[in-house]
């Protein structure tokens, strides 16, 4: 019986240091991605940077996979969720009241976006030369598309969008309006507070659901 438990807990100890392997090495990819492009961040440089050998960040995932792990884990704090509303970032929303709901929903992209905009400009960077990558962006953007379609009608069912008549083309509009690109250009760019960029994404995205048409 002993022998077993020790097993066992060799066995739990080793998963628990290779998950936290792996967090270290996609955590210095993340940062060396953010700090200078894809092109130029070597697996050696992660290697070093988390602190293992090169092997171990091969074994761990390739150069492309690595990138694709650092945006999901840095934007959502989840890496291969298909929704966000399998992560962090949406954690609780839907328990909300409706009058804190759509507020919470933005607060939350918001600092999502101020996370990732740096990794998410170097991943569609990244797309245009690497088929791992671009086939990741075209899943990332299907489902952002299907997020926002929930989102939407979450906000019909609650009532604030309740004269919507082209939920579609809402969350479409939802989706650029909200998207990591409208961050960095307001906020990075152009020099906005993130005070004045959450009061302006807000006067926007309630304008798009109160359209009637």
């Amino acid at each position: 019986m002993t022998e077993v438990v020790s097993r066992t807990y060799r066995s739990e100890l080793r998963v628990r240091q290779a998950r936290e392997t792996r967090a270290r090495i996609i955590a210095a990819a993340a940062g060396l991605f953010a700090a200078q492009g894809y092109q130029a961040t070597t697996i050696a440089a992660i290697a070093r940077a988390a602190g293992v050998s090169a092997e171990t960040v091969k074994t761990s995932a390739s150069k492309a996979e690595l990138l694709i792990a650092a945006f999901e884990v840095t934007f959502s704090g989840s890496e291969g969720a298909e929704s966000l509303a399998d992560t962090e970032v949406a954690a609780g929303l839907l328990d909300l009241t409706d009058d804190a709901f759509l507020d919470a929903v933005l607060r939350q992209i918001t600092t999502a976006n101020a996370r990732g905009h740096a990794l998410w400009t170097v991943l569609l960077g990244a797309a245009l030369s690497d088929a791992v990558v671009d086939e990741a962006l075209r899943g990332m953007l299907t489902h952002r598309r299907a997020d926002l379609t929930l989102l939407v009608d979450e906000l019909i069912r609650r009532g604030v969008a309740r004269n919507l008549r082209d939920p579609a083309a809402a969350a479409a509009a939802i989706s650029f309006l909200i998207s990591p690109e409208s961050y960095q250009q307001l906020v990075v760019q152009s020099g906005w507070t993130a005070e004045s960029y959450a009061v302006w994404l807000r006067s926007r995205v309630l304008a798009e659901v109160h359209r009637p048409s």
